[in-house]
């Protein structure tokens, strides 16, 4: 065998880096984070109660799977690659999750501690 035989690439053509994506789907992208974020903050002038934060935590989830398919290049990726992505994001979740749990646990404790601005002599 030779050596240009085991070769995937010609010599004088370097490997692709990057899958091209269009510019106008990186515009229609920009556009829809850009609106999202308009309906993110105008979700705030209106008073849902608690849903008010559901409503933004899932407005930042659809842009953030936007970013990861377009700008991080997902879409045109290693499956692999989007699957190691939501193995790290359940990580982190569930890392969190546990120190909220443990956070919980001892709030009673926390809010019912007295500071020092109350033991202050007036």
């Amino acid at each position: 065998m030779t050596e240009k035989s085991l070769s995937t690439h010609d010599a004088m053509t370097p490997p692709s880096l990057a899958h091209p994506i269009p510019l106008w789907i990186l515009f229609a992208v920009f556009t829809a984070l850009m609106v999202l974020t308009f309906v993110t903050v105008a979700a705030t002038w209106v008073d849902l109660g608690e849903w008010n934060l559901w409503i933004a935590m899932g407005i930042a989830t659809v842009k953030a799977v936007l970013v990861a398919l377009y700008f991080m290049h997902l879409r045109y990726d290693n499956p692999f690659n989007a699957m190691l992505l939501c193995a790290a994001l359940l990580f982190v979740l569930l890392f969190i999750g546990l120190t909220l749990m443990d956070t919980l646990a001892y709030q009673p404790e926390v809010i019912n501690r007295p500071s020092a601005v109350d033991e202050a002599p007036t």
